[in-house]
């Protein structure tokens, strides 16, 4: 038998993050990528797996600690086991948000077994008195918060009077149908069975009166999307400029870079052109870099901007970092390298945090303007449609030119109109003549 010491891999760009769950004691079998303890930082919750099967000899966490890459978590007694690839943690809720076309992260990451503490646990009562927190793993909670469940007054129908994704969604069901009303929507003049927004209860409908269908679980990805495209639409005030860009010139130079980079297999997209356009205007009009914390707007010095990424589960928001310091050429190989990771499910937090500005493409499908959901704590998001060659008037004849439609939503607490229609006109003055970058 040896002593193996189970360290805290990499976490993405998190500095420390909280204990929260201690999922395994002193004594117990554990499998290699089994989850010993779960973390949580103010983005996301993530389960810490074992790197090789033991028995757990000693605990060096405790609920509350604070831990970061490198810090030990258990020592293992193994016996002839080889390591398991290093695994990534596993995020129970994605942060950063979504938006209209992307949607909070998704991460791959092999199944774990997740063990229970086998301490009695009282089965959570909703009509006790507050006490302890109810019992439920941190995706549940975090699930139930960006629904606007309140967790005290669901009750547990899983093991041990666990609170289950399923009692939450129960729970909202009841509440928007009328069975049942929070206590918060209850104080309300006149109750609420809106879920605590006052609102006409959800209809019931027997679909199957009218024809046959079929029902299928939505992805996970469109679950938490789901969740932060809600409260992204409900919380921030909407308004979205639209406008459009004459791009006939920047398409051209687009065609010879990819013709001239033949070899090399690196792709230069429209998007590539659009990172750089938007990083002079969050340049040039920096309240769009901003964040707003209560009373306060966090001005950023750095320049990251997030992308949407269709993947088979749904889309997907990677961040491209330090724009600001990448040609054309190195984005498009980063966009080409995320895009792919995206695809293959292997987005990390690193890959989906930190994004300053957002912009959504719908270019290679169609579709003329829309209006793209910001995507939390951004205060702004561009929605690209697809180009269209159209006669303009020159000052002396319609000539045709390959215009780009722009949809620019924006926070209303943050950025006025006159604002946003300058920064959208500067964006189109950039993308018709690309030289302005460079000012």
């Amino acid at each position: 038998m040896s002593s193996i010491e189970i360290r805290v891999p990499d976490i993405g760009d998190f500095s420390e993050v909280a204990v929260i769950e201690v999922l395994v004691k002193p004594g117990d079998t554990v499998k290699a990528e089994q989850s010993l303890i779960t973390v949580e930082s103010d983005k996301a919750s993530m389960e810490i797996p074992s790197s090789h099967a033991g028995v757990v000899k000693e605990l060096k966490v405790k609920l509350g600690d604070k831990v970061k890459q490198g810090s030990v978590v258990v020592i293992l007694e193994a016996a002839g086991v080889t390591a398991a690839p290093a695994a990534v943690p596993a995020a129970s809720a994605a942060a950063a948000p979504a938006v209209a076309t992307a949607a909070a992260p998704a991460l791959a990451s092999a199944p774990v077994e997740r063990v229970v503490p086998t301490a009695a646990l009282p089965a959570h009562e909703p009509t006790l008195a507050a006490g302890p927190l109810p019992h439920a793993s941190p995706s549940v909670r975090k699930f139930a918060r960006e629904l606007g469940v309140p967790l005290e007054e669901v009750r547990g129908t899983g093991h041990k009077g666990r609170i289950t994704d399923d009692d939450v969604k129960n729970f909202t069901r009841a509440v928007m149908s009328g069975a049942a009303s929070t206590r918060a929507g209850a104080a309300q003049p006149g109750g609420s069975s809106g879920a605590g927004l006052d609102l006409l209860p959800w209809p019931k409908v027997d679909f199957t009166k009218f024809g046959p269908i079929e029902r299928k679980d939505l992805s996970r990805i469109k679950k938490i999307s789901g969740a932060n495209l809600h409260r992204n639409w409900v919380m921030i005030p909407h308004v979205t400029n639209h406008d459009n860009a004459d791009i006939t010139e920047l398409e051209a130079l687009r065609v010879q870079l990819n013709k001239e980079n033949e070899k090399s297999g690196v792709k230069v997209t429209m998007l590539a052109f659009l990172i750089k356009a938007c990083v002079a205007g969050l340049k040039k009009y920096p309240e769009f870099n901003t964040s707003l914390d209560g009373d306060q707007l966090v001005y950023k010095q750095y320049f990251h901007i997030g992308f949407a990424a269709d993947t088979p589960n749904g889309l997907v928001v990677p961040v491209l970092r330090d724009a600001d310091q990448k040609g054309v050429l190195q984005i498009s190989q980063e966009l080409g390298d995320l895009s792919k990771k995206a695809r293959d499910g292997k987005l990390g937090p690193a890959d989906m945090t930190g994004g300053c500005f957002s912009i959504s493409s719908l270019g290679g499908i169609g579709g003329r303007y829309f209006s793209p959901i910001i995507n939390a704590p951004e205060v702004a998001i561009l929605g690209v449609s697809k180009s269209v060659m159209e006669p303009v008037w020159n000052g002396k004849e319609f000539v045709p030119r390959l215009m780009l439609p722009l949809s620019l939503s924006y926070d209303h607490r943050v950025i006025d109109g006159a604002l946003a229609a300058r920064f959208n006109a500067y964006l189109g003055q950039i993308l018709g003549d690309f030289r302005r970058v460079l000012l």
